[in-house]
């Protein structure tokens, strides 16, 4: 049919409203990993056409060796295109001009993947999340390698429309814009309305092919890696293994069933928060190789000078992304592998809107635990740890030993870490980390790369309009948030382990916590109450035989805390100006008794400097969000049940006195020279 003009901007769309949870709350807690069965819609719709082709390199290599004409022509077409930049490498690495011409070579590859395919353009893309496999110069041009491609015919995009859904176009859209207003390395997008509901939407049509030219273009680079892993001593990961992961998820991306199923799963455990948008699958209209979704008004985050032009503000959107892929990546593991800044939208309302769901992974559950694990190593500076973190994160097979790691470790870290959690900036960090990941027998894992890679192209959105802007300032409370909440043994650990050193207490360290973490979204400090319940009067596990032995760690701290509030109150109470009529009124002999004092100057400062701070925290938890008395119960219901409880309040009061008498005693006992009263020191 004859396509007529583009409609006007003004657009109406019903993003997805995940079903209420947890009393219409979606939370990591009891909700799953969001995958649900297939609908029947959805079997409907894989059902249209022939199922899409899977990777297979077994498959591949039985076919092209059958073929050799065709496999000769595209190698020497490759090898033309590519073989005169390895060249040039070889030279600069035999003349020690590598570092001095990395930025000039990376531009070329990039501009060499573009002009062989889509293939190569995602090869690029999943090298520029690789700091164990390319040096800093490669990874800030490939970063920048965009699914830049000329379009297709729209005559074939249309044929296609009709062949996948089986119906003539005038029988669906009233309206398709006669060019694509996108396109990508594997499709291209046409804007559209509904003829039976009269629904704006996004039709995504496949190239028409596209799976021959990958599955040999794939053939050839596999065959590329086969030669590196064998003859490359210097490579530390399986170039083979990585290829065939790869391949596998953009082979994968070729099925748009899947890939509404993503979305809708994506939805489902991230579309909770009012400020992410994430389009709806419009079923009936969706095969394997079209896919027609809700129409999302909006502006990609990179273009930055609408954003401005709108009024919208590029740092709140940036933050958005920055605490979804916080969660996608520590929280619930399902994340969007496919991070560059055209897959961002913002709305005319300041959402962020989510794209192309094509490519997903998921981070494995132990490294969630891990990844925070090992930032509370990094705040300990405790680098031994650190390197061992490596094993769980699968960074290291578990044969490596990491005793030469620690001193890269400490040497890198230490400098980053006499900033400032605000002032650290995140790219440098991962640029430092990758020139050590590059040195040592790291195999950076895709999931861990891939959201490395989404957080760095965030901030570096952000820098261009605010240059003091840091991720890693706006990553903490999240990360703050989680260890005082979250109810999981593993980050109990955690939150120990942070707040503990040395068999010592970082009050810092806590109040620190609360700071940040209550600038997090989700922050409740009804939630904060049951973990610190836990910290101090954690049972001892019957079944395991495991002893909490943080309790005697609590109780001293906690007797320390009593007396010092006891007696520092006691100590301002005695030296207050308003107790001098009343001091005035006593015998002589009275008056003239030495000064009320705890120890020295120094004993007295550090009692009033810890006495401080706990009634800082105890306020800043109090008057913070979602706290109320109620708030409490889990402390009073503990004290009433629990036998701990009951020990560890006894112990304290017993401590207590035990200190205060001892500090009486001596007071007394000790030889002063001071002159005055003890009242009225403080009274005249």
């Amino acid at each position: 049919m004859d396509a007529p003009p583009a409609p006007p901007s003004a657009t109406t769309f019903d993003p997805i409203v995940p079903p209420p949870r947890d009393g219409g709350k979606l939370s990591s807690m009891g909700v799953g990993d969001g995958a649900e069965p297939m609908t029947d819609a959805q079997r409907r719709a894989l059902a249209r056409t022939e199922a899409p082709q899977e990777y297979n390199p077994t498959r591949a290599n039985a076919k092209f060796a059958k073929r050799p004409a065709a496999v000769a022509a595209r190698a020497a077409q490759i090898a033309s295109s590519l073989g005169g930049f390895v060249l040039d490498v070889v030279v600069d690495v035999q003349t020690g001009q590598f570092e001095a011409n990395a930025k000039v070579r990376a531009d070329q590859l990039r501009k060499k993947l573009t002009e062989l395919g889509p293939a190569f353009v995602k090869v690029g893309q999943a090298l520029s999340t690789r700091p164990d496999l390319l040096p800093a110069q490669y990874l800030d041009e490939l970063t920048s390698l965009q699914d830049a491609l000329p379009t297709f015919n729209d005559a074939d995009a249309f044929e296609q429309v009709e062949r996948e859904l089986g119906r003539p176009l005038e029988e669906m859209f009233a309206m398709i814009t006669p060019r694509p207003i996108a396109a990508a390395s594997l499709g291209q997008v046409y804007r559209a309305t509904l003829l039976e509901s009269g629904d704006e939407v996004a039709l995504k049509v496949q190239r028409p092919n596209i799976p021959k030219g990958l599955e040999l273009d794939f053939y050839l680079i596999r065959a590329g890696a086969a030669f590196a892993d064998k003859y490359v001593d210097s490579l530390n990961t399986s170039i083979v293994d990585l290829v065939d992961e790869f391949a596998a998820r953009v082979f994968q991306e070729l099925n748009y069933v899947q890939e509404g199923r993503n979305a809708e799963r994506f939805a489902r455990l991230y579309g909770d928060r009012p400020d992410v948008v994430v389009p709806g699958i419009r079923w009936e209209y969706t095969s394997p190789r079209v896919i027609t979704m809700d129409w999302i008004e909006g502006t990609k985050l990179s273009d930055q000078e609408s954003l401005k032009a709108q009024g919208l503000d590029v740092l709140s959107l940036v933050d958005i992304g920055i605490q979804c892929s916080l969660r996608q990546l520590l929280e619930f593991g399902y994340f969007h592998a496919d991070p560059h800044p055209g897959n961002l939208l913002a709305t005319p309302e300041g959402k962020l809107a989510f794209l192309d769901f094509g490519m997903m992974s998921e981070t494995p559950e132990r490294a969630r635990y891990a990844i925070i694990e090992h930032v509370v190593h990094l705040v300990n500076r405790d680098y031994e740890a650190m390197a061992r973190d490596y094993y769980n994160l699968e960074f290291l097979d578990p044969s490596v030993d990491v005793t030469p790691i620690v001193p890269a470790l400490a040497a890198f870290f230490d400098d980053v870490l006499d900033a400032s959690v605000e002032e650290l900036n995140f790219k440098t960090i991962t640029d430092g980390l990758g020139g050590v990941l590059y040195e040592y027998p790291f195999n950076v894992p895709g999931y861990y790369a891939l959201i490395l890679r989404s957080l760095t192209v965030l901030e570096g959105l952000a820098l261009s309009t605010d240059p003091k802007f840091k991720v890693l300032g706006k990553a903490y409370p999240y990360m703050a948030r989680r260890l005082l909440t979250d109810p999981r043994p593993q980050l109990r650990d955690s939150f120990a382990e942070l707040l503990f050193q040395d068999k010592k207490f970082r009050w810092n360290r806590l109040e620190n916590l609360l700071r940040e973490g209550s600038k997090s979204d989700d922050y409740s400090a009804r939630d904060v109450i049951p973990t610190v319940v836990e910290l101090i009067v954690g049972e001892d596990d019957p079944e395991t035989g495991a002893k909490n032995t943080l309790r005697p760690l609590v109780e001293a701290e906690a007797i320390k805390v009593v007396e010092a509030i006891i007696l520092g109150q006691s100590l301002e109470a005695a030296r207050s100006d308003q107790l001098a009529p009343l001091v005035n009124l006593l015998p002589d002999p009275l008056r003239r008794l030495p000064p009320v004092k705890i120890g020295t100057a120094d004993e007295e400062a550090k009692l009033f400097a810890l006495r401080d701070q706990v009634l800082r925290i105890v306020n800043m938890l109090s008057s913070s969000k979602g706290f109320d008395p109620t708030a409490l119960e889990p402390f009073t219901e503990a004290l009433r049940s629990s036998p701990a409880a009951r020990s560890f309040v006894e112990a304290v009061v017993s401590g207590v006195v035990q200190r205060v008498t001892a500090r009486v005693l001596r007071e007394f006992l000790t030889p002063t020279t001071g002159e005055g009263s003890s009242a009225a020191a403080g009274a005249r």
